[in-house]
């Protein structure tokens, strides 16, 4: 069975702006409540503070980026999270553009994959309890945490494309995909994790987790502006527009209001009636998704937090 969950839809500011968000876990069928990267409230310290406001919920980074984060820090602060809630958590990274690589350590990571791969293995293995060793080429370190019984935390790959689902497959306890439609996910993603498991002998599958944008039809809105709202940045982002053209989105030069409508029309943006709306996320469920991040980031932005809220409320009384 698919679970649902939730995605905080906007960058918090104040701790009691994410709160409703927190509660719709506790009061729906909503299983986890998910942040990405935020470069204002730290994701680590938001869901630290709901858990002390009394929303002590499942948490998922979705991602954080790897340049902000020593694979020490980020496997002690992914677990000081799990101690807070009282509950597992999936800790989520990726390695981020390679001109905010730039930015962050002077230079691009010469080979992301390998950089994705020692980064991940390091965290993995620092949160089983191991003293790891690690010499290069992009860190080079010894450390162990200190030991402590927490909930577990599955650590999992931002993915996009072919290669880095291969790696999640080989290394990762999740998959966590943003604006990937169902057929890509079934007919490039999943069989790419399918490599990566064989060629480390996995036979447990990671989780794979979609971090879905999605959105009811609203009159006098068209499908796009919600889409654009939603994903201004990613859907002009060389990677992101590299994935939605392997998915069938024809990318017509600098046009993004075109891609936005090829992300609605592949089901990388799902909005339309509440029957339509389920109908495409159970699209994920077919296409082997294990949970849906239920992502109403455009709806926010253009009509607010109770319009986002009661999408979400609407959308998991039907589907789940």
């Amino acid at each position: 069975m698919t679970d649902y969950s939730v995605l905080i839809p906007f960058v918090p500011r104040r701790l009691e702006q994410t709160l409703p968000f927190a509660g719709l876990v506790n009061w729906t069928p909503a299983v986890r409540l998910w942040q990405g990267q935020s470069m204002l409230l730290e994701p680590h310290q938001t869901f630290v503070g709901a858990a002390g406001a009394g929303f002590r919920v499942p948490v998922g980074f979705g991602v954080t980026l790897m340049p902000l984060r020593h694979p020490f820090e980020a496997a002690n602060q992914a677990r000081s999270v799990a101690l807070a809630t009282g509950h597992p958590v999936i800790a989520g990274f990726g390695p981020g553009a390679p001109a905010f690589q730039e930015n962050m350590l002077g230079a691009p990571y010469p080979k992301p994959l390998a950089a994705a791969r020692q980064y991940v293995t390091a965290v993995r293995r620092l949160l089983d309890g191991e003293l790891v060793r690690m010499d290069g080429p992009e860190y080079a370190f010894q450390a162990q945490l200190a030991p402590a019984a927490a909930p577990r935390v599955d650590v999992g790959l931002g993915v996009l494309r072919p290669g880095m689902a291969r790696l999640a497959g080989e290394v990762a306890d999740a998959v966590i995909t943003w604006l990937t439609p169902p057929s890509y996910l079934r007919e490039v993603l999943l069989p790419a994790v399918e490599e990566g498991m064989a060629r480390a002998g996995r036979t447990d599958r990671p989780r794979i987790v979609a971090m879905v944008p999605v959105g009811l039809q609203r009159e006098d809105t068209a499908p796009e502006r919600l889409a654009l709202a939603s994903n201004y940045a990613h859907l002009q982002a060389p990677h992101y527009l590299d994935m939605l053209r392997r998915a069938g989105v024809e990318i017509d030069g600098q046009d993004v209001h075109a891609v936005a409508r090829g992300a609605v029309d592949v089901g990388a943006f799902v909005t339309g009636d509440l029957d339509t709306v389920v109908k495409r996320l159970d699209e994920y469920r077919q296409a082997g998704v294990d949970e849906i991040v239920l992502n109403t980031t455009g709806v926010h932005k253009m009509f607010g937090a109770q319009e986002a809220i009661g999408d979400l409320t609407e959308i998991l009384r039907t589907a789940v």
